[in-house]
């Protein structure tokens, strides 16, 4: 039995292949000690720590365009358009009120405080709010406003967390990258795509704004698309930041252009190729003595 830290990491829908990375590394036989998230990485974490991952993985595989779009409660505000607040009463129904220090596993939720510009981290306390707070991706969830703080996705500054796990004699740290570089063999998803296709969810609560049109030059975008594409650049650089600063023993990366933001119906796909990712790197890093290879 091999012991794991497991860090997963940001990229919305993308984060649904950590579901099927901790598939495998159960198949495989290894335990995982404790998990730190952020993001969509919180929230798979969260709900695999709480001892729901199976419940968890069925209800994304049944997610389709239809009833996503019914579990998302927009709301017209300055700070986001989406509140959030239905998707997480809806596990809350399966789950019951979960806190972090009671789930089977040491668990770690990432978050950022606009107010003070620093680091959130959620080891105790409702579950739910913290992964509420970790996915608060600026200008698109509403942030968690709590004790004088402005609370949005831990990506902001930490979109793999890395920098929080410490390891000990014959354990290891995988870590799972969902913005890792493009796949030549995937469709290119360019963000202006990105946003076009969620505008068309939106268009008929935003009767008002003008729905954005394919392939426009980039002098054209409109400032919720700047902002979209800004932070995806953002999280890319400061993943590969923390990837050379904290090197973990196993990575796992998901090419950034293999789902976009917004596309959780597409979970079947994208669990399937956290299942392959995670096969092939620990088929990589195995050594004829059984341990992982270390750089």
């Amino acid at each position: 039995m091999k012991k794991v830290h497991l860090v997963l990491g940001s990229g919305g829908a993308r984060g649904m292949a950590h579901i099927g990375v901790i598939d495998v590394l159960e198949e495989t036989g290894h335990e995982i000690i404790s998990i730190t998230g952020c993001s969509m990485g919180a929230v798979v974490g969260g709900m695999y720590a709480a001892g729901y991952h199976a419940a968890y993985k069925e209800w994304m595989l049944r997610l389709t365009k239809t009833l996503l779009f019914k579990i998302l409660d927009f709301t017209l505000t300055r700070q986001g358009f989406l509140k959030g607040e239905r998707l997480f009463n809806l596990l809350k129904k399966v789950t019951g009120q979960q806190q972090i220090e009671d789930l089977h596993i040491p668990f770690v939720a990432v978050a950022t405080d606009m107010v003070q510009n620093k680091e959130v981290y959620y080891r105790s306390g409702d579950m739910y709010k913290a992964l509420r707070a970790s996915i608060a991706i600026p200008g698109v969830f509403t942030p968690v406003l709590e004790n004088g703080q402005f609370l949005v996705d831990g990506g902001v500054l930490n979109p793999l967390p890395l920098n929080l796990v410490q390891k000990n004699k014959d354990e290891f740290i995988i870590a799972v990258n969902v913005n890792g570089a493009s796949s030549p063999t995937m469709t290119t998803l360019e963000v202006k795509q990105e946003v076009t296709a969620l505008w068309k969810w939106l268009n008929p609560l935003m009767q008002k704004e003008n729905k954005p049109k394919d392939l426009l030059p980039i002098s054209e975008y409109s400032l919720r698309e700047l902002l979209l594409s800004s932070y995806n650049m953002t999280q890319d650089r400061l993943a590969s930041y923390l990837l050379k600063t904290y090197p973990p023993d196993i990575l796992i990366e998901i090419p950034r252009n293999s789902c976009s933001t917004f596309e959780f119906y597409k979970a079947r796909y994208m669990i399937d190729l956290g299942r392959n990712a995670c096969t092939r790197a620990l088929e990589h890093n195995q050594q004829p003595d059984g341990k992982p290879e270390v750089d």
